[in-house]
């Protein structure tokens, strides 16, 4: 049987917006994963290559995942609110799922400021049983939030990310309380460039740890 990918407006705060529904290819869905894309106003998108092998790697590993755009970004409408917006644009994708899916226990995941946005929304809503951060930027200050988290989660970062330099990043995770992991992906920056093929397989690894 085909697998279902479906193209999708959401009814959210600020308009609508544009997102993308995908099954996994080779079994039904075991999870529900609603997935956050990057800085919109630094070129962040859906299909950022990053957010799409983290959404690949998540179907790969039996979740039927939903990417978004948020506000203002391509056919979503409305205008960038500084993560606030943002925030609530999740949680409109998120609400998505669990009607599509009711059975299905839900993740959140994001990559960069995706993963602010996913970790933030997780610290609001219970529904929620785990987060999957990737590039979680530690150049930006306020991350109080982080600490409410209660779910496990999971960060996978680059060796050398710029946003994330490993000292500070490793110091911040220290800090962190349990249930946590953290997995390290030798790459020369924050895109995981030229190891974008290990990222998806920590995904995939993560992605099965049910």
């Amino acid at each position: 049987m085909a697998r279902r990918i479906e193209t999708l407006f959401l009814a959210g705060q600020a308009g609508r917006l544009e997102a993308l529904l995908e099954e996994p290819e080779d079994m039904d869905p075991l999870e529900a994963a609603v997935v956050c894309h990057p800085h919109p106003q630094h070129g962040g998108t859906m299909h950022n290559k990053v957010v799409y092998r983290l959404a690949r790697g998540l179907r790969k590993s039996g979740c039927v995942v939903l990417r978004f755009n948020y506000r203002g970004v391509n056919l979503s409408e409305g205008e960038y609110d500084r993560g606030v917006g943002e925030t609530d644009d999740a949680w409109v994708a998120l609400r998505e799922l669990q009607a599509r899916y009711p059975h299905l226990p839900v993740m959140a995941g994001g990559f960069s400021l995706g993963s602010r946005i996913a970790l933030r929304l997780t610290s609001n809503e219970r529904a929620i049983w785990r987060v999957v951060a990737v590039g979680f930027p530690t150049v930006v200050a306020e991350r109080e939030f982080v600490y409410q988290v209660e779910v496990p989660k999971f960060f996978i970062h680059s060796t050398h990310d710029n946003f994330g330099p490993r000292p500070d990043f490793e110091a911040f995770f220290e800090t962190l309380p349990d249930p946590k992991q953290l997995e390290w992906i030798d790459s020369v920056d924050h895109f995981f460039k030229d190891a974008l093929d290990q990222y998806e397989a920590a995904v995939v690894r993560v992605g099965l740890k049910r």
